[in-house]
């Protein structure tokens, strides 16, 4: 039970990462417009994504323009755009790995590589958080250093975006679930699971249960309930033949009183206690 629990943690967690991922890799705020210094007119706002840059003016009018040539942007941002896309990759094949490896479903049921496929699920999902983590520290770093140059102009400076904060918990929790992921499967293997499910309740029978032997089947004797009918008439007839003797020879003892020898007669008398 407490594997299939961690089992489920770690894959909501991994789901959560895989989503934050997507989000962080698809939208442009991954650095905003710094209004420090001279630079204080808010009614423009520049943002910067990894596929686009976008503007937004205080009269509500949001435009956006792809980069126009890849080979000509900078060798951190194609870096970060791989890293990004290949962290999406990893992390729908390790929800799709990891809902075939879970003991809630009914897929590879009874297999023994089961818990072997939850646990790889693990380990590309810790994969995808890896691969997240490396360009939003990087961009982060980035920013964060050009932010503090003092001789670089007030309009070329950026603030960290909300992508970044989202990706950094999307790799948190991508690792985090792939960890969980793993250590059920370790968990497994040391012979809690083993690959045998209950039929109805979805756990698994402990394998030491097989190495105590079975009791014996009680025996047990069939009776026909019509032979014992026929039987008990029979002694019913008996019974009641042997009573009419009984009450015929107690009429003639009656009829007769004369014949009884004076030995029954004290023999009727005798106490029980021995004395007469």
């Amino acid at each position: 039970m407490a594997s299939a629990a961690l089992e489920l943690m770690g894959f909501f967690l991994g789901l959560l990462g895989m989503v934050g991922t997507l989000v962080a890799t698809v939208l442009p705020y991954w650095r905003t417009s710094a209004f420090i210094g001279s630079n204080i007119v808010t009614a423009v706002t520049n943002t910067k994504g990894l596929w686009m840059e976008c503007v937004y003016q205080s009269t509500g009018t949001f435009q956006c323009e792809t980069y126009s040539s890849m080979l000509a942007l900078s060798a951190d941002l194609q870096a970060s755009r791989a890293m990004m896309v290949v962290s999406g990759v990893l992390s729908v094949l390790g929800c799709a790995a990891a809902t075939l490896g879970m003991q809630c479903t009914l897929c590879l049921d009874g297999a023994a590589a089961k818990a072997k496929v939850a646990g790889a699920g693990g380990c590309l999902f810790l994969a995808a958080g890896l691969f997240c983590l490396i360009p939003v520290s990087w961009t982060t770093h980035e920013v964060v250093q050009t932010f503090y140059q003092p001789n670089l102009p007030a309009s070329y400076k950026h603030e960290l975006g909300e992508c970044l904060f989202v990706g950094l918990a999307s790799a948190l929790m991508s690792m985090l679930g792939g960890g969980v992921l793993c250590a059920s499967c370790c968990e497994a293997q040391d012979g809690r699971r083993g690959g045998v499910r209950r039929h109805g309740g979805g756990y698994p029978y402990p394998e030491r249960a097989a190495s105590f032997p079975r009791p014996p089947p009680h025996p047990m004797t069939y009776r026909n309930p019509t032979l014992q009918t026929g039987v008990s008439g029979a002694t019913k007839s008996q019974t009641q033949n042997l009573s009419h003797v009984s009450t015929s020879s107690q009429s003639s003892d009656r009829i007769q009183p004369s014949k009884k020898s004076p030995r029954h007669t004290a023999a009727a008398g005798y106490d029980v206690t021995g004395y007469v």
